[in-house]
């Protein structure tokens, strides 16, 4: 089952032509992940690796395709309007790779994305995999620029607010055996289209998934949302680590634009919180699949 994305899963990527985004794509083909389109105004007509077409629209890709799920790879000054061109195309799903949008462009994607069907996931983020059955997890879904090797089949959902975080918990899990249904970076920024509760609830629904990893970061309160959710109604063994509590206290700190205030969106605050759900928390990033190992029981 998975959550989000699967193998049948068809995706375009808007910016496939820059190096980043060309570069991912290539990743995510060798991954066997099904890269239908690729789009660049103003190179329709082109070819991605000798056989993804390009389009110079997102409208024309999903018509020609059927593209479900965008990946953005754009630069940032644009990045809000390659969203809403992937929201007005009908997508279902849009992953912002993107780092460093505007805010400002962000409150307005939010805001033209209400009442509408697409799910948007980040911006600032490592993207979704779910990984396959073949070699090294291959013939998956793999969107963005996590590492796909790392992977491995499993009856683990993990969900992220560090990028770097997901592939060390994923990596842990692998190597312990336990592998994964989907891994989802939700990204860091202070206005994303994804939060944690989100993708606990899928979670919680989705009959492969049988435990869960989240780690979270200091600022904000989503992580104590679904903490104070998990604790009344999700049925799987939860681990979680929250980054960030070396942080001195007012000031902002690292990408995520990460702000602790009036004692709100401290470690310590976060840390109590998800004891208190009854979640197993790792005491440092080294210790996070074994912290899972001992939810599990």
């Amino acid at each position: 089952m998975a959550i989000l994305v699967d193998e049948n899963t068809k995706i375009l990527v808007q910016g496939i032509t820059g190096s980043f985004g060309g570069r991912h794509a290539q990743l995510s083909l060798d991954y066997g992940t099904q890269l239908v389109a690729g789009v660049t105004p103003g190179k329709g007509g082109q070819l991605f690796a000798d056989k993804v077409p390009i389009f110079d629209t997102v409208a024309e890709a999903v018509e020609a395709t059927g593209a479900t799920v965008s990946a953005i790879f754009v630069p940032p000054p644009f990045a809000g309007d390659a969203i809403l061109e992937s929201v007005d195309a009908g997508c279902d799903l849009v992953v912002a790779i993107t780092e460093g949008i505007p805010v400002m462009d962000m409150m307005r994607v939010r805001a033209a994305m209400e009442g509408k069907k697409t799910r948007l996931i980040g911006p600032n983020c490592p993207g979704i995999v779910t990984p396959g059955l073949g070699k090294d997890s291959h013939g998956g879904c793999r969107i963005g620029i996590a590492p796909g090797y790392i992977h491995k089949r499993g009856k683990v959902g993990v969900v992220s607010r560090s990028g770097t975080l997901t592939y060390e918990a994923v990596w842990q899990l692998t190597n312990l055996g336990l592998g994964q249904s989907t891994c989802v970076g939700i990204g860091g920024d202070p206005i994303n289209g994804t939060n944690h509760l989100d993708i606990l609830k899928m979670f919680n629904d989705d009959p492969e998934t049988e435990a869960i990893i989240m780690i979270g970061e200091i600022g904000g309160s989503n992580e104590e949302k679904a903490a104070a959710w998990a604790k009344e109604h999700c049925r799987k063994p939860i681990a979680a680590f929250i980054a960030g509590a070396t942080a001195p206290p007012g000031r902002r700190m690292g990408h995520a634009g990460a702000i602790v205030s009036g004692g709100k969106g401290t470690a310590a605050a976060k840390i109590e919180a998800l004891r208190e759900a009854g979640i197993e928390v790792a005491k440092n990033p080294s210790d996070m699949g074994q912290a899972l190992v001992r939810a599990m029981g």
